[in-house]
């Protein structure tokens, strides 16, 4: 568990690297490791670290749901990028996905992370779907909603359905995440909530600092209206900005952002093994979470 601390530091150091070389500026900060903690907690041999006499110097974590294996990070320290060590992490993560049983493999880069890309490419992972960062000043947003369609009502741990929760995982990413429900509900930094068409349950949505996401819904049609609701409750809250990743095949999800002020930030790309998942129904809380 003291590991994470130095693997956070690395993950810091190196995104802030690439977006700096790339021209985006220093895009990373240092964040409590709280679900890579879960994480380890939860199946210890999905985290790995390189030590170079006691130094560590590179860091990968994968999570298993089902029959679906992601990596959710794998980082070298910059000064130590040309050694292999990413390879060497690689081949560690990728045991850990046979030793579950795995069918699909998958992880989200930078789309301009090219170094990245190849890496994944020439072990049997393809580029799939882009998927943009989206955000806009909570204040402007405010000025946009209209009256929405659907509504939020609360979700907590004591209160979900996991059943129903399962259900709707399944239907849109083909796994159930019941154990990542879990660790939501119980991060006091995130609100949950079911989105609702009249009385029927169309989604959930979990919000955290102005950032929403995932969200999943039942049927693609009831994307851009549950995008809506939740950008209109977002409005209402404390948060200085108001974000999001969004699936570049979600249509209805671009257009509701697009709609409502909100510009891409930084691109990024879906990378995976085979197809999986509906990303119409779907939108990933951040690269490590999905």
């Amino acid at each position: 568990m003291d590991d994470l601390k130095r693997a956070d530091e690395i993950v810091v150091a190196s995104i802030n690297e690439l977006t700096e070389r790339r021209g985006f500026g220093k895009m990373a900060s240092s964040h409590p490791p709280n679900f890579q903690a879960f994480s380890l907690t939860d199946d210890a041999e999905g985290l790995w670290v390189a030590d170079d006499d006691g130094r560590i110097i590179g860091f990968a974590w994968s999570w298993v749901c089902g029959g679906l294996w992601f990596l959710a990070q794998l980082f070298v320290s910059p000064d130590r990028q040309s050694d292999g060590i990413g390879n060497q992490l690689l081949g560690k993560a990728f045991a850990h996905a046979r030793m579950r049983g795995a069918s699909v493999k998958a992880l989200i880069t930078f789309a301009f992370n090219n170094v990245s890309q190849g890496l994944y490419i020439r072990h049997g992972l393809f580029p799939r779907c882009p998927i943009y960062m989206v955000s806009v000043s909570r204040h402007r947003l405010a000025f946009r909603v209209a009256e929405p369609r659907l509504h939020l009502e609360p979700l907590t741990a004591k209160s979900a359905n996991f059943d129903e929760l399962a259900s709707i995982d399944i239907g849109a990413l083909s796994v159930s995440r019941g154990k990542h429900h879990r660790y939501l509900l119980d991060d006091g930094t995130t609100s949950g909530f079911t989105i609702r068409d009249g009385n029927d349950c169309a989604g959930y949505v979990y919000i955290s600092d102005g950032h929403i996401c995932p969200l999943a819904v039942v049927r693609p049609d009831l994307m851009g209206p549950a995008f809506a609701a939740t950008l209109s409750f977002a409005a209402s809250g404390n948060s200085a900005t108001v974000s999001a990743f969004l699936p570049g095949t979600s249509a209805p999800a671009l257009k509701a952002a697009t709609d409502h002020g909100m510009r891409i930030t930084f691109p990024m790309l879906l990378m995976s093994s085979r197809q999986f998942g509906d990303w119409t129904s779907y939108l990933p809380r951040n690269p490590g979470f999905m």
